[in-house]
Parts: structure tokens; C-alpha cells; sequence
């Protein structure tokens, strides 16, 4: 097994419960760890035997694009279509932190993470 991690990817969104989070919209941090078999990638040197990053970057970035009221949402929906394009995750992680969230005072973000 190996570990996969994509840290610090930003999306401008538009996620939240009030109206106006959906209208104006916020910075957001995604962390991703996928654990799966890297041990056919290791020895071929080809790509067609590892689990494309971009393409789960790309996943990740059309999920976010999608609004939802909740981050937990948004995770969810990214560790469902992990899973349904790459069947050898054995294990997934993704962190979605909002920066600057409309909670009445000076918060630096407030983050989801899901397990699966």
C-alpha cells in the first residue's frame, strides 16, 4: 500500500447556509489522502498502473464547483466519485476548510473531513 496526498488545493466557491455565502462566495482549501496500491506503479514506471492525481484533482475541482449548503455535502460527494473511478482506493480522506466564514468574529476557517 501507498499514500497519495494532495494538500492545499484552492477553489473560490460558493458554499454556505446563508444566501449570501451561495451569491458572493468564499475561498476554500481541499487536503486529500488516498491510501491504495502503489506497489505495480513503483516497479513499471507507468502511469497506466498509478492512480492519476489529476484526475482526481479534476474531480475535485468539478465537485466544488457545484453549490451546496454544506461542506459535508461537498466531501461526500467527492469520496463517492473517488471511489466509483478508482476501485483500488482502499481508504480515503478529504479536508474541505472554508477561510473567513461568517460567524461573527475573526476566524481563520473552519473545516469538514470525511473518512472512508
Amino acid at each position: 500500500m501507498g499514500k497519495i496526498e494532495i494538500e492545499g488545493m484552492e477553489f473560490y466557491a460558493y458554499h454556505g447556509h446563508f444566501a449570501e455565502e451561495q451569491v458572493v462566495g468564499n475561498r476554500f482549501i481541499v487536503d486529500l489522502t488516498l491510501i491504495t496500491d502503489c506497489e505495480t506503479a513503483a516497479k513499471s514506471d507507468d502511469l497506466a498502473d498509478a492512480l492519476d492525481y489529476q484526475a482526481a484533482y479534476r474531480i475535485i475541482k468539478e465537485e466544488m464547483q457545484i453549490k451546496s449548503h454544506l461542506l459535508e455535502n461537498v466531501a461526500g460527494r467527492i469520496l463517492n466519485r473517488l471511489y466509483a473511478d478508482y476501485g483500488t482506493i482502499e481508504k480515503a480522506r478529504v479536508k474541505i476548510s472554508k477561510t473567513n466564514p461568517p460567524m461573527g468574529g475573526q476566524i481563520e476557517k473552519v473545516s469538514v473531513t470525511l473518512e472512508r
